[in-house]
């Protein structure tokens, strides 16, 4: 009757973590949709390896939903066949976790390198372009910065006039503050460096909410191991 008992009680901590697997792959999708929003208003179109975290987070977080809804029809139903299903799925989606921190980790510097050249490719439109002068400006205005490492690099830029950079740079921005600047009314810091900081600090918050959502799937992992080895040795769990 103990482990009668002891089952009992892992089979309902099993229903709160499924209603917790629920909630942490909706609240994923959500933050999938709002690191695709960021980085469509932060990141250059050149940085292609960075738009693969938003589509990585929302399939993790659909794929945990789905089994999600497994676990908890596995508890119910109380089937060894399913629930070893779901510890398996659940653990793959650990690993992939997992596996995404580790390359996050090791292709950091790749990634901040496709930025500042996919920064740089934009600065070229930036007179071509009025999406891209737009956006730019946007930027440099709302991170206080000028150029991708720092204003000078407007000077390799043909801009008309010539010797200016565009009026986003100054400290405070004006209409043709740009035009004939002096470099102590130029914000100093380049953009790539700026927004780098920004999405470091991001992504310290993803990653630390990511720990405890696979702590908690860990957890599940384990409970769904305890109640297989009770269905397996023909206890009855009610």
């Amino acid at each position: 009757m103990a482990v009668e008992g002891g089952m009992k009680c892992v089979k309902f901590l099993l229903y709160v973590l499924v209603l917790a697997f629920w909630a942490c792959a909706v609240g994923l999708i959500a933050v999938g949709v709002a690191v695709q929003f960021t980085l469509n208003q932060t990141i250059p179109i050149g940085a292609t390896a960075v738009s693969v975290v938003p589509v990585v987070i929302i399939a993790v977080g659909a794929f945990l939903f789905l089994v999600a809804f497994l676990g908890c029809c596995a508890t119910c139903k109380e089937n060894y066949c399913l629930m070893t299903t779901f510890a398996i799925f659940l653990s793959l989606i650990v690993l992939v976790e997992v596996a995404a921190t580790i390359a996050g980790y090791i292709f950091r510097d790749k990634v901040k390198s496709e930025f500042e050249a996919g920064f740089r490719d934009q600065m070229k439109e930036y007179e071509k372009n009025n999406s891209t002068a737009e956006f730019l400006d946007g930027l440099q205005e709302e991170f206080n910065c000028c150029g991708a490492a720092n204003y000078t690099d407007w000077e390799h830029i043909p801009l008309t006039p010539k010797n200016r950079v565009p009026d986003s740079c100054c400290v405070n921005v004006t209409q043709g503050c740009g035009n004939g600047f002096k470099p102590s009314d130029i914000n100093q810091k380049g953009c790539v460096e700026e927004i780098g900081n920004w999405l470091k600090q991001k992504a310290l918050v993803l990653a630390g909410a990511a720990l405890g959502i696979t702590f908690v799937e860990i957890l599940g992992v384990i409970f769904a191991c305890c109640l297989m080895k009770s269905i397996r040795s023909g206890y009855e769990v009610m």
